[in-house]
């Protein structure tokens, strides 16, 4: 890659729980509990994940920071794990005399991101999760990404459909208001706003809002009350729930339905 092309990549220390941390920011990139479950439940169950996706077809997560790539591989594995609960869809529907080709599931995950990490960070972060390691090995074969956008395509069809990730290398108020796409779901994930307001400015909230279907949802571990104004003045309703661990709590919501 050339030297031009190369994203700037970020400083990492590692602290309690071996958890990473961005001194440029003062913030862990996830919950020195455990992030996992902190994925589980802020960003999949503040969406309503996997529920969601029984009987669809195609389905659009959208995220602003994808940092150790943790949401993703969390997401792809609940993908893969509930998806496909009716072996049929997978494969073919008898009727009557005739034979339906069912579509195969189409997950695509749009993340991004200013500072990607380097690989070997990764692997020391999604490491002690085994069950993850395969798919971060299938995504550090195309890493590290160019600046801009490239598409990352993921996995078998046969075992957990067509899945591609999306990467925005940059800047997400450059990125995002020229983006083309619109979301099913939101993971705002960005650091903590006050140590990294550019990620929750009012701008960027209104292109988040502007590419999530009718109907869409978000989720995000703050409760910071300026990002919950922001949110609601670019057309989210906006509701409080439950945090995780030491977070009394954060913020979900959807773009209501047009009418």
């Amino acid at each position: 890659m050339e030297p031009s092309l190369r994203p700037p990549q970020p400083e990492i220390l590692w602290g309690e729980n071996d958890t990473p941390f961005a001194p440029a920011f003062g913030d862990p990139y996830f919950s020195r509990l455990d992030g996992r479950l902190e994925t589980r439940h802020v960003f999949l169950g503040g969406n309503f994940l996997p529920d969601r996706w029984a009987g669809l077809a195609e389905f659009t997560v959208a995220e602003l920071g994808f940092g150790t790539g943790l949401n993703f591989f969390e997401t792809l594995a609940a993908w893969r794990g509930a998806a496909w609960r009716g072996a049929a869809w997978r494969g073919a529907a008898w009727r009557g005399a005739g034979r339906l080709t069912l579509p195969t599931p189409r997950l695509t995950y749009i993340s991004l991101e200013r500072f990607p990490l380097q690989a070997e960070d990764l692997v020391r972060a999604i490491s002690r999760w085994p069950d993850l390691m395969p798919h971060l090995d299938l995504l550090l074969q195309q890493w590290p990404p160019p600046q801009g956008w490239s598409d990352i395509v993921l996995g078998q069809k046969e075992a957990i459909g067509e899945v591609t990730l999306r990467l925005g290398i940059g800047d997400a108020n450059e990125l995002l208001p020229a983006a083309s796409f619109e979301a099913d779901a939101w993971f705002l994930d960005g650091f903590s706003p006050a140590k990294n307001p550019d990620m929750w400015g009012e701008a960027l909230i209104r292109a988040v809002f502007s590419r999530t279907v009718s109907g869409g949802t978000f989720a995000t571990f703050t409760a910071a009350g300026w990002v919950r104004r922001n949110l609601q003045a670019a057309g989210f309703q906006v509701q409080k729930m439950p945090g995780y661990g030491r977070k009394r709590e954060c913020l979900h919501g959807y773009k209501p339905a047009a009418t």
